[in-house]
């Protein structure tokens, strides 16, 4: 099979590269640099990397034609940099405006067997597309993938980021919208921006700690990317968690835990919010995201609760 993936030297996509090809797939790796690809995914018969911007019209379109699968996961990193006007532009349009761009790439591609138009889009969003404080019910009830979208920020840019990839369907596309929560795993994500203060001996909750915390295993989000690529049952909308959500109070007690070190230390949710500025309500709110879709194919989690992940995270 030949897949074609976006933002094939991230957190993420650079394992799934590697995985597609343990596979036995042809893979095309798109970057906005070829250089910086070449070196951060090696070298490999059936690997080609295909250097471009999405957000801009380029070669990279022609280099879609023949791919089986798209799997797009590009995207500004949210919590980069300070939110000010211009960087959530940045977040939004390197989401929507990108996933438009490849979806109407895909379209203008001949529907033809051979050398035309791909058949599967994978597309990658966040449970940050469901609402943190919501009236209508209860904060403890679990967020299952027929909850609306929230009205937030980020809210919003997963909304219109799935519905941009959702028009891939009218192009005779099945696709696939996983929705990721606080991916875990060595060397970034989640535990990137965490551990320093654990290490510190400065670690604990944020904000109360009451709130959700909605995370995932690595190593489970390359597995439902893989299965999603040549598994017919993955279309919709599929929530990527592990079925052992929790506090952000028990995690930080579990990792704590884990690193020999205390986490009882609480960082104020107001303190976040002059470190940080509007990205903390990403934090600060929560969501008690389950992945029932999941669950409902028979999928099954390599990690299924926090102590085993973190375990073999640290």
């Amino acid at each position: 099979m030949h897949v074609f993936v976006t933002g094939a030297t991230g957190f993420v996509g650079k394992p799934l590269v590697a995985a597609l090809l343990a596979r036995g797939d042809r893979v095309s790796a798109m970057s906005r640099s070829a250089a910086r690809a070449a070196v951060a995914l090696g070298a490999h018969a059936a690997l080609v990397i295909v250097e471009g911007d999405l957000e801009q019209p380029g070669a990279w379109s022609a280099a879609l034609a023949g791919a089986d699968v798209v799997v797009h996961l590009a995207g500004e990193p949210v919590a980069g940099k300070r939110w000010d006007a211009r960087q959530k532009q940045v977040i939004r349009d390197s989401r929507v405006e990108a996933t438009r761009a490849l979806v109407e790439a895909i379209a203008a591609l001949p529907a033809t067997a051979v050398g035309g138009r791909p058949r599967v889009l994978v597309s990658a969003s966040g449970t940050d597309y469901y609402p943190a404080v919501v009236d209508a019910f209860d904060a403890d009830d679990d967020v299952i993938e027929t909850t609306p979208p929230g009205e937030e920020f980020l809210a919003r840019v997963c909304r219109d980021w799935e519905t941009e990839a959702t028009a891939a369907e009218a192009a005779g596309l099945r696709v696939a919208r996983l929705r990721i929560g606080a991916v875990l795993a060595r060397g970034g994500g989640a535990l990137d921006k965490i551990l320093p203060s654990f290490k510190l001996f400065a670690g604990g909750s944020v904000g109360t700690g009451k709130q959700w915390f909605s995370w995932v295993h690595r190593d489970d989000v390359l597995a439902v990317l893989l299965a999603a690529t040549t598994d017919a049952r993955f279309s919709g909308a599929f929530n990527v968690v592990a079925p052992g959500v929790t506090r952000y109070r028990e995690f930080a007690k579990v990792l704590g835990a884990r690193l020999h070190r205390p986490s009882f230390f609480r960082l104020p949710g107001f303190v976040l919010k002059l470190a940080v500025g509007e990205f903390a309500t990403a934090i600060l709110d929560g969501r008690k995201v389950v992945p029932r879709a999941l669950e409902a194919l028979g999928f099954t989690f390599k990690f299924p609760e926090l102590d085993a992940a973190l375990a073999q995270c640290l």
